[in-house]
């Protein structure tokens, strides 16, 4: 059960999952800041932005700033990027790690009470699913070793300064906000965005690999118990639905709630696609007392309407 009153900082809190976590810690009465660079967020994600201070997690003195009488910290603030990991390694280090080293020690100093830092199903690589945090980490990318090296921060932090961490693993995270625009996009953004403006998506390979999608509300909900369920310090889980759908199947749905879409067209395989990914979600059951809720055909149809609405 949330506890009301806790005062929170996100980071990342103007972006995607950040803007939908920040209305969700607000609808439970907690008392919200966001710092974001606005490399990729918005300020009109958030409902208001006079919560936002625009600068850098990497700013020991910004943090030092904002930190005093904090909580909890939710740590999504990232370059959330597999390419660009790949074409920008050292960018994306520094970004990735070094600005979740700069959270760690902010909370250190200043006494907060936890820190939920956002991972990803990259850092278990090609893993046979459904898979479960107890299997090997083996990221395939820089971005997914970047992550493994947030959680081991994470990890060590609590050993060493006995500061409380949650380490959650998205899988394919979907929702209103997420930008089709971007190349780094998730696969449902980029599919509605085009069913809606009569532009063929292109389906690689046979269509037959499969995801776990997962709502950014119920993410966002996942997020809020991550910061106020007792007992839980040291807590990795992967959040997903648990269940696994095919990119074919996908584009299958859209043209049946969206009969005016183009049939997808087929290009060839993307080098290092892997093939099947849908996470084992008992952890954050148990421990979280979180599963997803929304019904996969429901957000979809949801994310075309507000696309066509736009």
């Amino acid at each position: 059960m949330a506890v009301v009153g806790k005062r929170i900082l996100v980071t990342g809190g103007a972006g995607f999952i950040g803007s939908h976590s920040v209305a969700c810690l607000q609808d439970a009465g907690h008392e919200v800041l966001v710092l974001d660079d606005l490399s990729t967020g918005h300020r009109t994600n958030l409902p208001d932005d006079r919560v936002l201070t625009v600068g850098d997690i990497r700013d020991a003195a910004l943090l030092d700033a904002l930190l005093p009488g904090v909580d909890g910290i939710l740590h999504l603030a990232a370059l959330v990027s597999v390419p660009r990991s790949i074409e920008a390694p050292r960018e994306s280090l520094s970004r990735n790690v070094d600005g979740t080293l700069s959270v760690l020690e902010g909370a250190r100093r200043h006494g907060v009470d936890r820190v939920v830092i956002a991972s990803s199903a990259a850092v278990y690589g090609a893993a046979t699913p459904p898979i479960a945090e107890h299997l090997p980490i083996a990221p395939l990318s820089p971005y997914g070793l970047e992550k493994a090296t947030c959680e081991a921060y994470a990890r060590l932090y609590g050993e060493l300064h006995g500061l409380e961490t949650v380490c959650l693993r998205y899988f394919n995270v979907y929702g209103p906000r997420q930008d089709p625009a971007s190349p780094y996009s998730g696969v449902l953004s980029i599919l509605a965005d085009r069913a809606r403006s009569g532009r063929p998506f292109t389906i690689h390979g046979n269509g037959l690999q499969t995801r776990d999608f997962v709502h950014a509300a119920d993410v966002a909900e996942a997020n809020l118990k991550a910061l106020v369920t007792p007992g839980i310090a040291g807590l990795v889980a992967n959040i997903g639905t648990g269940r696994q759908t095919s990119v074919a199947a996908m584009a299958h749905l859209v043209r049946k709630l969206l009969p005016s879409a183009p049939a997808p067209e087929h290009g060839p395989v993307r080098s290092g696609d892997i093939p099947d990914s849908w996470a084992a979600t008992e952890a954050a059951r148990a421990c979280l007392g979180w599963q997803a809720q929304i019904p996969l055909e429901a957000g979809l149809e949801d994310l075309l309407m507000r696309s066509r609405a736009a």
